[in-house]
Formats: C-alpha cells, sequence, structure tokens
C-alpha cells in the first residue's frame, strides 16, 4: 500500500473571497497577493494505492472548460493530472475508485471530460466507481443560488449517467472496509453540505486530506473561513474540533490548495492551534 501526491494544476483566486472578513493587512502576510488580489492555489489530489484498488482522491479543473471559464482562474505552473500519474507509472485508466470530497468544479472537474466528437461528455475515468454522499449529491444537483456557479452539471450528471456514482454510507462512511489504511471520513457541513474529508493510517501516521476546511496553512486561525463558505459560524466550530483533535494526535495534514506548504501538522499554543512542522508530500507520504 502506498500514498503519492498527485498535482493536476496551478490556479488563482481573489485574496478577500479565500479568507472572508480578515483583513488584507494581516492574510497578506501568509498568502502575498498579486496585483489583482489574487493569491497562488494548487490542486493537490491524492493517489492510493492499495491491493488491486488504485483511489483517486479529488481530480482538479480538468481541461474542458472554455478559455473564458479559465481566464477567471489564472492559469498557472506545469502541473497536470496525467502528468502526475504517469510520473509513478500510471493512466487514468488504472485508476479505480474516484473519492470527491465535495463536487465544486475545482474538485471534480477532471472527473468528467469531453467525448472524441466534443458532442456531449464522459468520465474521464472510465474504469472507476465514483464515490460521493446522498446528502451531497442531493445539494449539488439541485444547487442554492450562492453554489450554483461552483455546481457545474456537466462535472456531476456524467457520473450519474454513465453508472458510475456510487454513495458512501454516514456516519461510518463504508469505502476501504477491509483495508490496511484504517480508512474514516470526517463528514463536515460548513463549507458545503456534506463535505467528505478522508482520514488514513499509513506506516505509523495519521493522514487527513483536508481539502476545503483547512484551504491552506494561512488558514489555521480559527476566525481565517473562507467567503465561499455557506455556513461560517459552522465552518468556525468544525475547524476548532478539528484542529484541536489533530493537534492532540499529530495528524499530518495534506493541504489540497496550499501552492507552497504540501503537508504540515499543527501544536497547541497560546493563541490556539497553530502550524508546527511543514514536509514535501513525497517526502512524508511515500
Amino acid at each position: 500500500m502506498k500514498l503519492y501526491p498527485i498535482e493536476s494544476g496551478n490556479f488563482k483566486l481573489d485574496g478577500g473571497a479565500m479568507f472572508g472578513v480578515v483583513p488584507k493587512t494581516i492574510w497578506n502576510k501568509t498568502n502575498p497577493a498579486d496585483q489583482n488580489n489574487l493569491i497562488d492555489m494548487a490542486a493537490r489530489c491524492l493517489l492510493i494505492e492499495d491491493g488491486n484498488r488504485l483511489i483517486l482522491i479529488d481530480t482538479g479543473m480538468g481541461n474542458k472548460q472554455s478559455d473564458k471559464f479559465f481566464g477567471y482562474y489564472s492559469l498557472w505552473g506545469e502541473h497536470s493530472l496525467d502528468k502526475s500519474l504517469a510520473a509513478y507509472g500510471f493512466h487514468r485508466d488504472d485508476v479505480t475508485d474516484v473519492f470527491l470530497t465535495h463536487l465544486h468544479f475545482d474538485h471534480v472537474g477532471g472527473a468528467i471530460q469531453w467525448n472524441k466528437d466534443r458532442t456531449g461528455y464522459e468520465p474521464a475515468f472510465k474504469n472507476a466507481h465514483f464515490w460521493t454522499n446522498d446528502n451531497h449529491w442531493e445539494w449539488a444537483t439541485k444547487p442554492n443560488a450562492r453554489e450554483k456557479a461552483s455546481f457545474l452539471q456537466e462535472n456531476i450528471i456524467p457520473m450519474q449517467e454513465s453508472g458510475q456514482l456510487k454513495f458512501i454510507s454516514r456516519p461510518e462512511g463504508a469505502f476501504l472496509e477491509k483495508s490496511e489504511l484504517g480508512f474514516g471520513i470526517f463528514f463536515v457541513d460548513g463549507h458545503t453540505e456534506k463535505q467528505m474529508l478522508p482520514k488514513l493510517v499509513h506506516n505509523g501516521k495519521t493522514f487527513v486530506y483536508v481539502a476545503d476546511l483547512l484551504p491552506t496553512a494561512g488558514h489555521l486561525p480559527l476566525p481565517y473561513v473562507m467567503g465561499y463558505d455557506t455556513r461560517p459560524l459552522l465552518t468556525l466550530d468544525e475547524k476548532a474540533s478539528f484542529l484541536n483533535e489533530a493537534a492532540d494526535n499529530g495528524y499530518y495534514l495534506i493541504l489540497e490548495h496550499d501552492a507552497n506548504q504540501e503537508v504540515i501538522t499543527v501544536k497547541h499554543t497560546e493563541k490556539g492551534v497553530r502550524l508546527n512542522e511543514v514536509f514535501k508530500a513525497e517526502d512524508i507520504l511515500m
């Protein structure tokens, strides 16, 4: 059983939106903005090789949207999902399972691609099941006005139409029942309904892929909550509970969106839970 970091691409987002009510003079110290107030973001996925299963957690934005769409997100860098898979000797057809933390476009866009003649869409992982949960599926397919622009139907409905869609049960989250990974799931609702954060045990360490509960290390202070979150006060409580548990138990947190800090640990301080150590993903995962 092995874990691999998969870099699916880089983009930029508005720093103010990423930090909500926190003033730029504060968040700019950890996440410096460019002249357009945009900060660097990653789309860092995780690949799990476990027996005869090859599991990809999240997929990045993909490449099927229009130039105008991608222009809003200032894509940069040379990473791609296919190149990252190939670097470890894999192809997308080898993937047996795509675990989606949630169905916002920057997490699920790479799951679906154009068909050959560009008349419609098809799964980008033809041999994989796509895993979400029924509450979040209902939330995403009947979106509220606030999140509608993030739940693109072309990213979502083809998974169901292909017959490859699967739902994970709650609260136990039966997904890898007979695995050495000790796979567990934290369900959190502040960012969006029933976001799923995988918790893995590997080489005696506990890793949590924190997705949008903690998008970057700069978001560690509790009030640093994204303007994108649908229930920011709930995020506040969920972060407090999770970060205390992470500090108490020495969890390694895999950061999906931090362009510079890939895996971190946290510790208790007089100011609350703060950054402890920083690791390169390849050094600590593999």
